[in-house]
């Protein structure tokens, strides 16, 4: 069955490619299989490039020639047509097996020789199927029609040639070659190539919330070295001819180039083209050419249906529908051979019989007739029963109040229908750590420059009360908002405030009306950093540099302080705006607080190479280390100086900052001040800021928290755009030290220094950050000294690997091998501590150097083919040789009762795997702090830098596991008794022994070693080696994998594992719109899996069984009738009855069944795990089950049948009699083994029992009255009356029900009497839980009840 429903699928995709529509008619070249399968399909260009000419032009002949097989821009995601909707829809329908089989049946009976019933019966169940999904069908795509004429009606403005201005036109009358404009807020109605922006820098922002969810800016700039650049083109003169690739469906790519009139060619890149549904903000016009248009676009050739996925369930029924095939046509094939007996051993017959025909002609004809008669054994509407009882399941799941996220107004989003039972046979998880597992809200902790650690403690205080004061506030009633509603306002003027239409996951519920809760990671925990005393001190220093004579150690380690700030304010892709100006504008540097002259000496002074002059140094200014600064203060008169009030000497540093200090026993030679020099600057300290200032700790921390919660109201309020928290917060930083980026443009930085006020900083280009070189960089040319610098900002393991080791004097080499040293120590105590840590380097180039990489990396630019290959290897170059600045380390806390759901999901059998980008010591710390690894665990560290080694590292932990288990086996118990849980090993694993583990020849070893492990931790691992994993566990072990993540890079582990869970956190919604199903928190996933898994599983593996059994149990009814009437394919009731038995009369009680049963109430599966290992490993539809159930069917259609043809034997009773109570028998029958199966029962279940019964009674009275020639050539008048006013016929009825369901009644009787007290008491407790949650529901619809939004319950009303 699998196989069919995927070669259906693929039908469809091709059947959709040739009609050029729908939403399924797009490039089968998707990024949504895997990682790898998205890197080949953005390598693969087609050999054609295609030309585009300005439809205005002086090039319209040419522009007509091409643009013919361009397609428009109006689109159609509907399936069908007036005329085309019935021959499409019943195609489409037939290709399903289910609807086939009914057709084959239906036809079928209309064969003469081998008719069983009325031509017209058997008509019915096909007919009822097929209307009922074309009305569903046909609803769809009704309101696909309404949705494309409402985009395809929207109104742009287009150049027109007859009027030579811009008008209105609708978007479906938009060409390839149109010149279009667009305003502030408007929409893109194709992909756009940008020529004009009224920025003077050519410059403008999109929001793609349309596209992938993310709801930071976006900067698009104009073509470069256009020949009219910065002035708006005219349509009638543009002489240029476009050269583009063909359509794609990657959104990170485009490659082309522009060529004038005059032969000069101009690269295009991603960052030219306005993509479809995208939004302009924050510029008031725009001018571009359309290059691709409608299905071409990027946007509609990614609106692909989601993958096609099949559950473990449904892969287990094809196999059962099989077996009830093989019996089916054992039935038929019986049936058959025994009419070929029968009417070879008959002898002068008293009825007709065709005595012409032979008897195994009659036999094979009896056959076919069978097929027809015990149609009803082969359950295939089951299939249609399981899609509604898995629509009802995600009902139930969308609206629980428990998965439901105050802060965010976010509930459960399910985004695939068909494999809800899975959640309930997760046997492995593989988790993404930041964001997933953390909060991914990034706040500044702590830093260190110049090998000198500081701790930030004040920070750390800082970070405690807001824990404090968020934990406080989480008991406040919070009013529950309907959706995620958004503001779009207008835009008159450049300034539009388009920050009000910027809806961000980040905002807190407690800063809901600040204006920051507009700007994505703006938290008010990264906003208001509190500087680090020893740090501020040394700053200030740099106000008295012409004040004191300074030896070249302090200039050396204020060089490093300086740049490191710098780098951190400038070396980033952060949109800046303030309240009176738009994010893009750069305002006009303010006068420097010192003349230029001040200014130019100090960075002359600093631009001095920092160890070539540590050669000139003589012995007494090398014995004390850069840590002498750590205990003076600096500070200045002037107004633009800080006044943090910071205490002379500070006695509480952290055992870190302490530890991490250099000291005379590691460093020979030192650099310090003299004491004359130092008391020479502690005399400057402003004359208010007396030694009894600083006396007092506790006072001055006050003071220092409450100067920086002033800063915002001194300055000019910034809000920063971030494309990740990470940036943020090292840009909240650097403010918090007066390094504050103040503007951006695409040429120029505007940077706010201490000391020295606004510069304007010319920025040369960006190298953007990728997961191959795992860093970014900026080269800017410094206002001053005009020297081209390059600032990097990257993992530590790579940017370490990048610096350089100086050459020249020893002292240098010593000094800067110290740095190294501390840093690497400094970066090893913040991964203990959990914290993320990024180091900051920078690159000094000489103008030749600059030059020739520059031709280079022109060349790579302006590239089509292997542009990303060549701009990696320039940036490559550039990155090298570079000077270690400092490291910061970065908190990003826990998300709420993380331990608690690895805990619980844990005790249910579920291994969970963490797949991270960080170091080792950040993912252990953070697997203790969630419990993944306990105290008593044993820790298993895989790091290799061979083949060889890692095939040998293997064997050996898989030897020590082995002897690890061996003496586990003797104290497990013991062990468990006193600490509730089993000591076990926990694997380690870098990305480097990854790579090794997963290649052919170590995968089995690797796949050994860590089933023996309870957890897993991959460290360093790139989004490739993710997927790579969880395929490699998939299809090894051939278990159920669930992989969660929040993030671009986790999109190819969710798509690969079996169920994909995207978390819609602060890094966007690709994960979301990736996954299965959507959810806001990591805690939400142990009720999603212990409580809706678990029931969703044995919900629907009790409903398969309980279908399988009706069907048998009705079937072989008239299988045994046929030993009574000589085989000859009769049945002995009416072919209405026949059909309409499980069509109709017993089909809604299963239904109700699948939604609304409880196995187990949700309390006692959140409290006891372990019984969602029950589901794990489907011990409730086991192939045992399958036979139990067949056999029970069978006993109880032997008794259903014998015991009234004992009851009436020797009667004078018709067939048609004799199968009345037959009939009523076993609809009574198969309701009550219903109720005895069913675990809950309420007011629902039994209201549709009954209604089940009374609908077949009312039916079969009512033909039974008026019926005289219905079912020929039976006649149906008056024998369901006669029968019902019999006496006998309620007994036969009675007695046959009990006796056929004592079995099961004591069977059920015995199991519930063994089944342990906990579980039995769970109903009885469960009434109190199910009471409280009502009156939740109660309150959340009360709340909502003006916004029109009523939640249910997953409680059903008892």
């Amino acid at each position: 069955m699998e196989w069919f429903h995927q070669v259906q699928h693929r039908c469809r995709q091709l059947l959709a490619e040739d009609s050029g529509r729908g939403p399924s008619s797009f490039s089968d070249d998707m990024p949504n299989k895997s990682s790898r399968d998205t890197h080949r399909s953005s390598h693969r260009v087609s050999a054609n490039l295609r030309t585009v000419f300005s439809f205005h032009g002086p090039h319209q002949r040419e522009h007509e020639a091409i643009s013919k097989n361009f397609k428009g821009n109006a689109i159609r995601t509907t399936k069908y047509s007036l005329l085309t909707f019935i021959p499409m829809n019943l195609f489409q329908q037939f290709h399903r097996v289910a609807n086939l089989y009914f057709l084959f049946l239906a036809l079928l009976n209309w064969v003469p020789a081998v008719e069983a019933f009325q031509k017209e019966i058997t008509m019915i169940p096909l007919l009822l199927v097929l209307t009922a999904i074309a009305i569903k069908d046909a609803v769809e795509d009704y309101r696909r029609y309404l949705f494309d004429k409402n985009v395809n009606n929207s109104v742009v403005q287009v150049f027109c040639g007859t009027q030579k201005a811009y008008t209105d036109q609708y978007w479906k009358d938009v060409r390839v070659g149109d010149f279009v404009r667009l305003s502030c807020n408007e929409i893109i109605p194709a992909d756009i190539l940008l020529l004009y922006s009224s920025d003077p820098r050519g410059l403008c922002y999109i929001e793609t919330a349309n596209l992938d969810g993310e709801t930071n800016l976006k900067q698009r700039q104009v073509v470069s070295d256009l020949q009219l650049q910065g002035l708006e083109p005219t349509p009638e003169a543009f002489h240029s001819r476009i050269e583009c690739e063909n359509p794609n469906n990657d959104f990170n790519r485009f490659r082309g180039y522009i060529k004038d009139s005059s032969g000069v060619r101009v690269g295009l890149h991603i960052d030219n083209l306005l993509l479809r549904s995208c939004t302009i903000r924050n510029t008031e016009t725009v001018v571009g050419i359309v290059v691709y248009a409608g299905h071409d676009t990027k946007a509609m050739m990614n609106n692909n249906e989601p993958r096609y996925k099949r559950s473990q369930l449904e892969k287990h029924l094809n196999t059962d529908i099989l077996w009830c095939v093989f019996l089916f046509l054992i039935m038929c094939l019986t049936t058959s051979i025994g009419n070929g007996l029968w009417q070879k051993q008959l002898k002068d017959p008293v009825f007709q019989v065709d005595g012409d025909m032979s008897p195994a002609m009659a036999g094979f004809y009896m056959f076919w007739t069978m097929i027809i008669v015990l149609q009803v054994l082969i359950p295939i509407s089951l299939y249609v029963s399981i899609e509604i009882v898995k629509l009802g399941q995600i009902y139930f799941i969308h609206n629980d109040l428990d998965l439901y996220n105050n802060e965010l107004d976010c509930r459960i989003n399910c985004r695939t229908l068909n494999i809800t039972e899975d959640l309930g046979q997760i046997r492995y998880l593989f988790s993404d750590k930041t964001g997933t597992l953390t909060e991914n809200k990034m706040v500044f902790r702590r830093c260190s420059i110049y090998g000198v650690e500081y701790p930030h403690e004040e920070n750390g205080r800082r970070l405690n009360e807001y824990e404090a004061e968020k934990n406080g506030a989480a008991g406040k009633s919070i009013t529950l908002k309907s959706g995620c509603s958004r503001k779009t306002p207008s835009c008159s003027s450049l300034s539009c405030d388009s920050r009000m239409s910027l809806h961000t996951l980040a905002a807190e519920s407690a800063e809901e009306e600040q204006p920051f809760s507009y700007t994505a990671f703006c938290s008010r925990m990264a906003r208001e950093v509190v500087p680090d005393p020893n740090l501020v001190r040394k700053l200030n220093c740099l106000y008295s540099l012409n004040d004191c004579s300074l030896e070249t150690p302090l200039h050396l380690e204020l060089i490093h302080i300086t740049d490191f700030f710098l780098a951190l304010a400038i070396c980033n892709s952060v949109v800046v705006s303030s309240p009176s100006q738009s994010q893009h504008v750069v305002p006009e540097a303010q006068t420097p607080l010192r003349s230029l002259e001040e200014i130019k000496q100090i960075f002359q002074r600093f631009s001095t190479s920092p160890f070539l002059t540590l050669s000139n140094l003589s012995p007494h200014n090398i014995k004390d280390g850069p840590e002498s600064f750590s205990n003076t203060l600096y500070s200045h008169k002037k107004s633009s100086s800080f006044t943090f009030s910071v205490p002379h000497n500070t006695t509480d540093r952290s055992e870190l900052g302490k530890a991490s200090n250099p000291t005379t026993s590691n460093l020979k030679f030192k650099l310090t001040l003299t004491a004359t020099d130092e008391e020479e600057l502690v005399g400057q300290v402003d004359g208010r800021e007396t030694e009894d200032d600083f006396s007092d700790t506790k006072t001055n921390s006050y003071r220092v928290r409450k100067c920086v919660k002033g800063l915002a109201r001194e300055e000019d309020e910034l809000f920063y755009e971030a494309e990740s928290p990470d940036e943020a917060a090292l840009v909240h930083a650097a403010r918090a030290y007066h390094c504050t980026l103040k503007g951006r443009s695409a040429e120029t930085l505007l940077v706010d220094l201490p000391g020295i006020g606004c510069m304007a900083i010319q920025l040369l280009h960006i190298l953007p950050f990728d997961s191959n070189r795992k860093r970014m960089s900026v080269v800017v040319r410094h206002p001053l000294t005009g020297e081209v610098v390059v600032y990097t900002k990257g993992a530590d393991s790579v940017i370490m690997d990048l610096t350089e080791t100086p050459k020249g004097a020893e002292q240098a080499q010593e000094i800067y091998g110290h740095i190294r040293e501390q840093t690497q120590k400094h970066l090893e105590a913040y991964a203990r501590e959990g914290l993320r840590t990024l180091c900051i380097a920078k690159k000094v180039l000489e103008e030749e150097e600059y030059d020739v990489w520059l031709n280079k990396h022109t060349v790579a630019e302006s590239s089509i083919e292997n542009r990303e290959k060549l701009l990696l290897e320039s940036a490559q170059k550039l990155e090298t040789n570079l000077t270690l600045l400092g490291t910061t380390g970065i908190v990003d806390r826990l998300q709420e009762e993380v331990p608690e759901t690895i805990e619980a999901l844990q005790r249910a059998g579920i291994k969970i795997w963490v797949l991270t980008g960080d170091k080792q010591e950040t993912a252990i710390n953070i697997a203790y702090a969630c419990k993944l690894l306990l105290a008593n665990d044993q820790l298993l560290t895989a790091n290799c830098r061979s083949k060889d080694a890692c095939a040998a590292l293997l064997e050996d932990l898989k030897q020590e596991v082995q002897c690890g288990e061996d003496n586990l086996t003797d104290l497990a118990a013991r062990r468990e008794f006193f600490s509730g849980s089993a000591a076990g090993f926990v694997l380690v694993i870098d990305g480097l022994t990854l790579d090794w583990a997963l290649q052919e020849e170590l995968k089995n070893g690797f796949v050994e070693l860590s089933q023996r492990c309870k957890a897993v931790l991959c460290c360093r691992s790139t989004p490739l080696q993710k997927s790579l994993v969880v395929q490699l566990i998939r299809e090894q072990l051939g278990v159920v994998t669930l992989a969660v993540g929040d993030g671009a890079n986790d999109v190819s582990m969710i798509q690969m594992a079996d169920v994909g869970l995207g978390i819609s956190g602060q890094e966007g919604m690709q994960a979301v719109m990736s996954s299965d199903f959507a959810i806001s928190r990591f805690k939400h996933l142990s009720k999603l899996l212990l409580v809706h898994g678990y029931w969703c599983y044995s919900r629907l593996a009790s409903m398969i069984l309980y279908f399988i059994y009706k069907n048998v149990m009705y079937a072989t009814l008239l299988f045994w009738y046929q030993f009574f009437c000589g085989f000859s394919g009769s049945v002995m009731t009416n072919s209405w009855v026949l059909i309409l038995f499980n069509l109709l009369f017993t089909s809604i009680p299963p239904l109700i069944y699948g939604i609304l049963d409880q196995a187990k109430p949700a309390h006692t599966l959140l409290e006891q795990p372990e019984l969602y290992q029950a589901a794990q490993h489907s011990k409730l539809y086991v192939p045992n089950m399958f036979w139990i159930t067949v056999m029970d069917a069978f006993y109880q259609s032997l008794v259903c049948f014998f015991m009234p043809y004992f009851a009436l034997a020797g009667s004078d009773v018709g067939e048609l009699s004799f199968g009345s109570p037959i009939n009523a028998s076993a609809l009574f029958i198969i309701l009550l083994h219903q109720v005895i199966e069913s675990n809950t029962l309420t007011w629902l279940h039994m209201t549709v029992l009954v209604l089940s019964g009374g609908f077949y009674f009312g039916f079969v009275l009512l033909f039974s009255v008026l019926c005289v020639t219905c079912s020929p050539p039976t006649n149906l008048l008056g024998v369901e009356t006669l029968q019902m006013s019999q006496p006998l016929f309620y007994i036969i009825c009675a007695l046959t029900t009990v006796t056929a369901l004592l079995p099961r009644l004591l069977f059920r009787a015995l199991h519930n009497t063994l089944r342990s007290y906990t579980v039995l008491e769970s109903p009885h407790l469960d009434r109190v839980d199910t009471e409280r949650y009502w009156s939740r529901m109660q309150n959340w619809n009360r709340s909502s009840r003006a916004k029109n939004m009523t939640v249910y319950a997953n409680y059903p009303v008892s």
